[in-house]
């Protein structure tokens, strides 16, 4: 058993070592330049009319430029705040302590930008600027006291420092959080994919063998048939080099789930239905169907599956549902509407997160949201030998 000293360094340890957050900071985008140029103005603001129009039982700006120049010289520490969470803490943490030492409570409330600093540190920074960032926040709030600052103002600000805080690591778990479940669908998708690739891959491999072996027993009595077994060998072959390249891109962990055979575009026939109490399941497959290969045509069926049954459970008072499959030369196409309603807020949830990884590693696309005259609409579009041309 552990001792309390060894449980206090074990854990001081692990947030000295903790990894910064995940997913990784967002790249500067206008907003930032917006927010800049927001405080900018608004200390500019604050200087002129604090100077010609004090207010009556304010603090009045003793050193109004002095105060202006501090804060636009640590203003520019927003642009970085994200990727450079400590550095710019300090810089603006610092800028304002020596700013409350020099002119006490005359300065100007726009210096309290930097609490975006405080909030990018604890939402994107690591472990070790996590632990500088704490002494930073508390050597501010002692510069505060010792310049006389009064113990309500001190407990005020300590409390809002708090909570900024806790609300940016609240976010940062729940980003990591988000991050790990949809991963988990993802792999979740990747298996079974995988396993249909596996189908269909040993299908081929299997023909191909029973073909050798009746090349080989009647190579001598009947050289035609030998050299047809051949051809269709060599078809054989093709059709499992496609699909090998499909499966080399699934990233799948653990062992063989059971296998299964793989479903085909006129198995999606089998989706239809006109039960009471439900909406009614209209399928329409068009085009030379047996001529799609097992993978995308698993694949296809796999999202048509998925999208009739996300109708089924959101789409609110929907009647009919179409599902309209169309192949031709160049590939699948798959059109799955229903004349429900969703609700406004709605978010893809892991089954279309799924659906679109299905598409995306075959090299296709999958698309869903509102249709044009009302209700909801799922497309995709596979092509014929998905990522072998």
């Amino acid at each position: 058993m552990r001792s309390y000293h060894e449980g206090m360094t074990g854990l001081l340890r692990t947030a000295w070592n903790a990894p910064g957050a995940a997913p990784p900071p967002p790249r500067r985008v206008w907003r930032d330049w917006a927010l800049l140029a927001f405080v900018v103005v608004l200390a500019v603001l604050e200087t002129l009319v604090r100077t010609q129009f004090p207010e009556p039982g304010t603090q009045p700006l003793t050193q109004p430029l002095v105060a202006l120049a501090i804060v636009l010289v640590a203003a520019p520490t927003l642009l970085w705040r994200r990727t450079r969470p400590l550095l710019m803490l300090v810089i603006s943490f610092g800028v304002t302590g020596i700013a409350t030492l020099l002119l006490g409570d005359s300065q100007l409330f726009t210096s309290g930008y930097a609490i975006f600093t405080l909030y990018a540190l604890f939402r994107w920074g690591n472990g070790r600027a996590l632990v500088a960032g704490c002494g930073i926040v508390a050597t501010n709030l002692a510069v505060s006291a010792l310049t006389g600052t009064l113990l309500g103002d001190l407990i005020g600000g300590t409390a809002f420092f708090t909570i900024v805080v806790t609300l940016a690591l609240a976010l940062r778990f729940r980003a990591r959080a988000r991050m790990r479940e949809l991963d988990s669908a993802k792999l979740m998708e990747r298996e079974t994919l995988a396993r249909d690739l596996h189908d269909t891959v040993a299908h081929h491999v299997s023909a191909i063998a029973i073909r050798a072996q009746a090349g080989l027993a009647v190579a001598e009595l009947h050289p035609d048939a030998a050299t047809d077994a051949l051809r269709v060998i060599e078809a054989e072959a093709s059709k499992t080099l496609a699909e090998m390249r499909s499966m080399v891109r699934v990233l799948r962990q653990g062992d063989a789930p059971e296998l299964a055979p793989g479903r085909t575009l006129p198995d999606i026939s089998e989706l239809a239905s006109d039960e009471q109490g439900g909406p009614r399941v209209v399928v329409q497959v068009s085009g030379d169907a047996d001529s799609i290969p097992r993978t995308v045509a698993a694949a296809v069926y796999r999202l048509a599956q998925e999208s009739v049954t996300n109708a089924r459970r959101h789409a609110r008072g929907a009647s009919i549902i179409d599902v309209v499959v169309e192949a031709d030369k160049g590939g699948v196409r798959l059109t799955v509407t229903n004349d429900g309603e969703v609700a406004a807020a709605a978010t893809p949830g892991y089954g279309i997160t799924g659906m679109m990884e299905r598409a995306s590693l075959l090299g296709g696309t999958c698309q869903s949201g509102r249709a044009p005259g009302g209700g909801w609409v799922v497309s995709a579009v596979l092509p014929r030998v998905g990522w072998t041309t």
